[in-house]
């Protein structure tokens, strides 16, 4: 097979422009376990649910690449690698084509049902079987039943053929639907289903190219659901996964590939600024005895490939969220956001990924609990509550903040209306000249989801496809339309008779300022939505009569918080043996922030918060709003605009996200104000920097704060109930502290735990550190 391999400098090349791009469409991308990613040897990156078409490979490579340096090579679609900028793309990374047989579909000739004596035997009226099918082709019936494939295995005559296996499985479900359908139709007076007939592929080439790249140490990347799409549920997964784990493996015993579960969780997939999490699972070692069984072929291969093909699904399941259908998803995360955590205080905000770990947990709740009668009167209940917040048109973070109306009120819109005023006036420039961009990526976006849609027998839909189709012609728009403006720009410096070193320069300036605007555009713009979001309760609360549609609502929220902290004490024991430990509690800061990337000024925690807010000339309208309009209770106590009375924390943690969620977004009004300036002496990066995996480090700090009798109430819990979140930065190293002593490798917790804990820090970290490298021998990069 003829094959594009690219350098290395090529694939860090390929990742700027996509970085930039993703960076720019997402809010924020938070990665979770990324200590998990092996840092040598053989992977495969098993990544579901495949919800975005072409950015979940992006993502995946980005990330794996920024914690490790090392490069994934996908499998992508035949199909993909003919489409012109695509394929490009996709050469640059060393990706592999897989051809599909469901690619090359086409519609077979006359109806057909299944036999009444056999459900392996397909009949037909008006077929050809004999000059449309031979043996090893696939035969897949229409979209009414489900769309399911079977092999051939024997074509008899033109209206007779026997298939390998039922369709759907030996469950019989699928034979069962069948059947009912072709019943139906025949009342109706149609006489068997539609059908399509799929070519036989041989995919012998491509997992021989895969066992050479893994041979030699490689990482491939897998989306095993075999094609994108926009279900709330995993699709069946494809066998190839474990035929490329296990040949790799039966080809050369000295490989040992390990296989990484991926789950891939967005907020709003397909919109822009939405938000994700990507989340990796401990690695799968692929057992020898697997191994063995595929080498003997025949049926114990077969078993051999299903049963790893069962690992591998569990494995991803721990790291996925699951639902069978879209309302149930919306059923689950409604309860979730009633959820309060034990230590959580009025307006903090649960990180990106507590949100998503919370999610997996309330779905596993719902999947053991959901015939408990008190379950399903608290979700009947959660039902009517989302009813009447549609009938008040507000969201559920902003209940709790709706106040009885009065001149502080009044105040307090005309402000923010002034300020959204000021906001768009910032935005217009970039939204003007950038408007060419958003619609024509608007308008081709839509355009390739109806494609998709139609194309496809899995998508409900074409969402998975829209977010892409944005980016990538983003990508190819933006710098046409610069240079088009540079043009424009040059043109008029000439007609104006500007001198000739201008007339030189225009261009170049144009091309420099234009992602400036686009930017502030793009800052402003966001803050102005997170403004004109927190009007809602303003107005409501203005609105005469609708006083009690508020109280009653307030209410019911709080009944519901308090019922579903009642089944998670009592149920929540009992599915998880380790429930107190691991419970999710909250963030150790006090302070939300609007997101996880924070604009031009990070905000302050804690103490420090407190006295950014009570100084008028560091912050004039964050001032005005606390002080003058009493946005909050805090406008009285001098505290934290949503905290309260805080003792100064000696463990703040990153900034925490907010509580986003497929229906709604959050941090109306919380940070805005926060993009205005940086405040002195506080770094003001570009975009928050997590740290995923656990460092020895951190183990060794978060032993010691649970060891030390001094630590306040609540602490070590905070540290312990949150094992696989990122680690939590001291208050010392926000103000860039450096730190002398640190463990230069990784350490099991189990080490750190039989140190003497009265045994002064630094002499711990130098004897681990001795003890690394004498015992272990070092390890490099890709």
């Amino acid at each position: 097979m003829d094959r594009f391999y690219t350098s290395s400098a090529a694939y860090n090349l390929f990742l700027i422009p996509w970085t930039i791009a993703v960076n720019t469409f997402f809010r924020e991308i938070r990665p979770r376990g990324a200590y998990n990613i092996p840092r040598d040897g053989p992977v495969i990156f098993v990544a579901a649910p495949h919800h975005n078409q072409f950015l979940d490979p992006v993502l995946l490579a980005m990330e794996v690449y920024r914690k490790t340096h090392r490069r994934v090579s996908f499998l992508i679609a035949a199909k993909s690698m003919k489409r012109k900028a695509i394929g490009t793309f996709a050469k640059l990374i060393n990706c592999i084509p897989v051809v599909r047989a469901a690619d090359d579909a086409k519609p077979g000739t006359g109806k057909i049902w299944l036999s009444p004596n056999d459900s392996c035997v397909v009949l037909g009226e008006g077929t050809k079987f004999l000059s449309e099918f031979t043996p090893k082709m696939q035969i897949m019936l229409s979209r009414a039943v489900g769309s399911p494939v079977a092999e051939v295995v024997q074509v008899i005559s033109d209206t007779e053929m026997k298939i390998k296996r039922e369709f759907g499985g030996e469950t019989g479900k699928g034979t069962n639907r069948i059947r009912e359908k072709t019943d139906e139709l025949k009342a109706q007076g149609v006489n068997g289903l539609d059908f399509k007939r799929l070519p036989y592929v041989d995919q012998q080439d491509t997992f021989l190219h895969v066992y050479q790249r893994l041979t030699q140490g490689a990482c491939i990347g897998i989306f095993p659901e075999g094609g994108s799409h926009d279900r709330t549920d995993l699709l069946p997964f494809k066998a190839g996964v474990s035929i490329m784990a296990l040949g790799a493996m039966a080809n050369n015993p000295d490989v040992k590939v390990k296989v990484v579960p991926v789950g891939l969780s967005y907020f709003h997939a397909h919109r822009f600024r939405s938000r994700g999490v990507i989340e990796f699972g401990p690695a799968l070692d692929v057992p020898e005895e697997f191994v063995e069984k595929f080498k003997q072929g025949g049926p114990e291969k077969r078993e051999a490939v299903s049963k790893f093909l069962d690992l591998v699904y569990d494995a991803l399941k721990t790291v996925t969220i699951r639902t069978p259908d879209y309302d149930t998803l919306m059923l689950i995360q409604a309860a979730r956001r009633l959820y309060q955590p034990p230590g959580m205080l009025p307006g903090q905000h649960l990180t990106l990924s507590q949100v998503v770990e919370l999610n997996k947990r309330f779905v596993n709740g719902y999947n053991h609990l959901k015939d408990e009668p008190r379950l399903k009167t608290l979700l009947s209940n959660v039902l009517k509550y989302n009813r009447l917040l549609r009938d008040l048109g507000l969201r559920d973070h902003q209940v709790q903040r709706v106040q009885k109306g009065g001149w502080r009120t009044l105040s307090l819109l005309l402000y923010r209306v002034g300020l959204l005023s000021v906001w768009s006036v910032f935005a217009l420039p970039g939204v003007i000249l950038n408007g060419p961009i958003f619609l024509s990526a608007s308008i081709m976006s839509q355009k390739k989801a109806k494609e998709a849609l139609a194309a496809s027998v899995v998508k409900i839909h074409g969402r998975d496809v829209i977010a892409s189709w944005k980016v990538l012609i983003s990508l190819g728009v933006t710098p046409l339309l610069y240079i088009f403006y540079a043009a424009v720009a040059t043109m008029i410096a000439i007609k104006a008779d500007a001198p000739l070193k201008w007339r030189l320069w225009t261009p170049f300036l144009t091309m420099g300022a234009l992602p400036a605007i686009g930017y502030a555009a793009l800052r402003f713009g966001e803050a102005g939505v997170d403004v004109l979001k927190s009007l809602r309760p303003l107005v409501m609360s203005l609105m005469p009569g609708q006083r009690p549609y508020l109280d009653r609502l307030k209410v019911m929220r709080e009944q519901l918080s308090d019922e579903l902290m009642d089944i998670i004490n009592e149920f929540g024991p009992k599915l998880y043996d380790d429930f107190d430990k691991n419970r999710v509690l909250a963030p150790s800061s006090s302070v939300p922030i609007s997101s996880g990337k924070p604009g031009l000024r990070q905000r302050k925690s804690g103490a420090a918060a407190v006295e950014t807010q009570e100084n008028l000339l560091a912050h004039p309208m964050n001032w005005l709003d606390e002080r003058l309009f009493g946005w909050s209770r805090s406008a009285e106590r001098g505290t934290s605009a949503w905290a309260g009375p805080q003792p100064r924390s000696q463990d703040i943690s990153r900034a925490p996200s907010p509580d986003a969620s497929d229906d709604e977004d959050t941090g109306d009004y919380d940070n805005v104000l926060d993009l205005l300036r940086p405040v002195e002496g506080q770094p003001t990066p570009s975009r928050a920097r997590s740290r995923s995996q656990h460092g020895s480090y951190a183990d060794l700090q978060k032993l010691r704060m649970t060891g030390n009798p001094g630590q306040p109430q609540g602490k070590p819990a905070i540290a312990a109930a949150q094992p696989d979140e990122p680690d939590s930065p001291t208050e010392d190293s926000l103000h860039r502290r450096q730190r002398r002593a640190s463990l230069s490798d990784r350490v099991a917790v189990e080490r750190i735990g039989a140190l003497d804990r009265q045994e002064p820090f630094r002499d711990c970290t130098d004897d681990i550190n001795s003890e690394i490298q004498q015992n272990k021998p070092s390890t490099s990069d890709e």
